[in-house]
Formats: C-alpha cells, sequence, structure tokens
C-alpha cells in the first residue's frame, strides 16, 4: 500500500468499528465502469458497489438531477409530498405488477417493511414467514432472522421468533413446514449473496401454488436482482409469477440509499398512518437519483443490450471453467449477474483469486464459499468484459501452477 493509501486506511481503521474487512485501496474516483484510488491507480469495477451502481460510477444523468435537486430541496419530512418521491412511485406501479409503493433507505428496511406488512395483513394469529436456506434478506435482526445463513445469526440469539428457513430447492419440505400460524414465504429469485443460485422456474411454480393453496403472500426479494440486472427490469418478469410483495434497493437509486416495498392495493390498505414509516424513506435527492435511473433502463434497447452483454460473459465463463477444470466447473446466473462456479480445490483459493484479481486492477467478490461472483455495471462493453475475461484466465493459470 502506498503512503496515501496508507495514510487514510491508517486513519479509518481507528475510527470505524471493524465490521468490513477491507482492501487496502482508498477509493477516490469513479467513472463508468471505472474507479481510482488515491494513488492513481485504476480499477475495472465487476461489482459495482455490490449491484449498486448499475448505470456506472457519475453517470452524467443522474449526477445532474441529483445537484438540481439539492439546489432545490434537500429534505421534508413524509408529512408532506414531494415530487420527486410521487415521480418514482408512479414509475414503478406504471412497470411493475404494484399498486403502491413504500419508501424506505436501503434493502434491509425495505425487507423489514414487507414482514411487517405481511404479518399485519394476515392478522395476529398468524405471523410465520419461510424463507429459504442460503437466502440473505439483510442486517437488522428481523431480516437476519429472515436470512437462511446460521453464520450470520450466530452472537445475535435469541432471534425474532416466527421465522424458518425450508431447504433450497425441496418443494415438499417446503409444504411440509407450512402451518396455521404461517402467513407468507419469502424468498430471492437468484440467490445472490448465497452463490449466483437461480432457483428453478418449476420451483417457483410450485411455490407459488402452495401460496394460493394456503393462501399465503408470496414476498419477492428483488433487492440485487432488480432494477435491470438480470436483463428484464425485474426478475419475475422473466419467471412468468407475479408476487404479492417486492422489495428493491441496491440499483434503485444508481448509489443513492434508497429502497422500496411495492405491493397490491387490497394488501396495502393494512398499512394505515402510524402503522410504519421512515424519516427519510423516499428523500427527495435520493429519488430524482432514481427516477433518472429507471428513465434510462426504460430507454428502447437497454434491456435487450443487458440480456446479450450476460449472454456473452456467460460464455466467456463457461469457457475459463473448460480451460481450468480443476478450479472450476461451470457458470450459472441470469442477465448481469454471474457466478463462475468453483470446485473444491478453487473454492480453497476463491479469497485469494479475487485479492489477484484486486492486485491485478479487477474488482469481483467471492460469494456463498462456492462462486467467484460478478455484478459488472450494466453499461459494461464487450471489451470491457473481455478484459475481465483474460484477467480472472490469467489469475487462475497462476493458481494451476
Amino acid at each position: 500500500m502506498s503512503e496515501e493509501n496508507k495514510i487514510w486506511a491508517e486513519k479509518a481503521e481507528k475510527v470505524f468499528m471493524g465490521t468490513y474487512a477491507r482492501y487496502p485501496a482508498v477509493m477516490v474516483k469513479g467513472e463508468g465502469c471505472t474507479l481510482t484510488d488515491a494513488d492513481g491507480k485504476k480499477y475495472l469495477d465487476c461489482l459495482a458497489g455490490i449491484a449498486v451502481c448499475s448505470l456506472g460510477h457519475c453517470h452524467p444523468v443522474i449526477t445532474e438531477a441529483v445537484c438540481a435537486q439539492a439546489a432545490e430541496l434537500m429534505h421534508v419530512s413524509n408529512l408532506y409530498y414531494t415530487k420527486p418521491q410521487t415521480e418514482l412511485a408512479a414509475l414503478l406501479v406504471e412497470h411493475s405488477f404494484a399498486d403502491q409503493v413504500f419508501m424506505a433507505n436501503s434493502g434491509a428496511e425495505a425487507n423489514e417493511a414487507a414482514i411487517k406488512l405481511a404479518r399485519i395483513f394476515a392478522g395476529p394469529e398468524r405471523y410465520g414467514i419461510i424463507s429459504l436456506t442460503g437466502s440473505f434478506h439483510g442486517r437488522t435482526l428481523a431480516t437476519v432472522a429472515a436470512t437462511g445463513q446460521p453464520k450470520l445469526q450466530k452472537g445475535f440469539e435469541p432471534m425474532p421468533e416466527g421465522f424458518s428457513h425450508a431447504p433450497f430447492g425441496n418443494l415438499n419440505v417446503l409444504e411440509a413446514m407450512i402451518t396455521d400460524q404461517t402467513c407468507a414465504i419469502m424468498c430471492e429469485p437468484l440467490q445472490g449473496e448465497g452463490g449466483v443460485r437461480p432457483l428453478d422456474v418449476e420451483y417457483l411454480q410450485g411455490v407459488e401454488k402452495l401460496c394460493n393453496d394456503h393462501n399465503l403472500l408470496l414476498i419477492f426479494d428483488e433487492i440485487q436482482t432488480g432494477m435491470g440486472r438480470t436483463g428484464t427490469l425485474f426478475a419475475y418478469e422473466q419467471i412468468g409469477i407475479v408476487p404479492d410483495i417486492m422489495t428493491l434497493a441496491k440499483a434503485l437509486g444508481n448509489g443513492m440509499p434508497i429502497g422500496a416495498m411495492l405491493t397490491r392495493k387490497e394488501i396495502a390498505a393494512s398499512f394505515v398512518p402510524g402503522a410504519h414509516g421512515s424519516t427519510f424513506g423516499g428523500n427527495p435527492v435520493a429519488c430524482a437519483a432514481a427516477v433518472a435511473t429507471m428513465n434510462i433502463m426504460l430507454e428502447s434497447g437497454f434491456l435487450e443490450e443487458v440480456q446479450e452483454k450476460g449472454e456473452y460473459l456467460q460464455k466467456g465463463l463457461k469457457d475459463i471453467a473448460a480451460r481450468f477444470p480443476n478450479l472450476a466447473c461451470g457458470a450459472r446466473g441470469m442477465g448481469l449477474i454471474r457466478g463462475l462456479v468453483l470446485t473444491d480445490v478453487g473454492i480453497e483459493q476463491g479469497a485469494d483469486i479475487v485479492k489477484r484479481l484486486f492486485e491485478n486492477g479487477v474488482l469481483i467478490n467471492f460469494a456463498g464459499n462456492a462462486v467467484l461472483r460478478f455484478l459488472p455495471p450494466l453499461i459494461i462493453t464487450k471489451k470491457e468484459i473481455d478484459t475481465l475475461l483474460t484477467a480472472v484466465a490469467d489469475v487462475l493459470a497462476e493458481c494451476k501452477k
């Protein structure tokens, strides 16, 4: 680490709690798919702030929208209406199954809202929510209880009651877990943190049928898969299943903190004044960024290009897996959320592979203790994808030796 990076990193270590294992770089500038650190070293960002900066860093249209709104109105209580918030909610409703929206600041908050809405809608006797093993729904106490990863719950017990976890992809066990107290089934159409694991369409159709048969709500957590990441605005559009509640965040504001929970009018009616709220939810500046983000993603041909580039990346990753069968055994994902599936030998080196790529100026991460995860900005070019693929192959070649 150079002197400039070192000074800032050491200062940060003194004043921040140790909740993150950070890489030795102080990022000072972003443009498109490129980040620059304090030393001037450039990185091809194929993580996009973990699926957040989907239109790239400092997109000029979004930057202009943020600056213009900040000059007019930074914040006002939700006791009043604002134009950007209303404009964003209208866009979300127009382009989804939903009738109404609740605005939050993050994915965890959006999922908290979904959990509370499901429970209040079902009534006091029905509060159980079933999610899946390997899932990730947030870091608040309720959302970590919904998360199907015991390692993330360790030390925070006892977990809030009413949450259970069905084995990934096992419909029979899921059905057996439904009781008179169950009110909802909550899942990601594709598990991102769990290792870029898509759920089979047949399985999700079975989940939808179980919800219909048992009068349960189906909650789709599209915090990572939503907003164009899978090649459609929302992943559910490709699956042919319409949830009762959907949560969004991450790419919604392209870097501005914002989350949203969407549902139908008859379910939303359970949220009356005072039932739920958020001081900063639907902040005018964040909403202005989200409106600009959505308008760009809705432009003709944009999502089709995401699908095309996703297939291009998938083919490249499959070719790499074929070249290094001792380290990788395939590729999976949707659109531009992709994972290079590692073998047992590769898994042992997963974190080191990510570290070497970082040193070589390429940013990805290791997810679910199973895959190298790729979440590039949706604006990435095929030339940049080629650069990524070459870098991955070079590092794997070194590991092979």
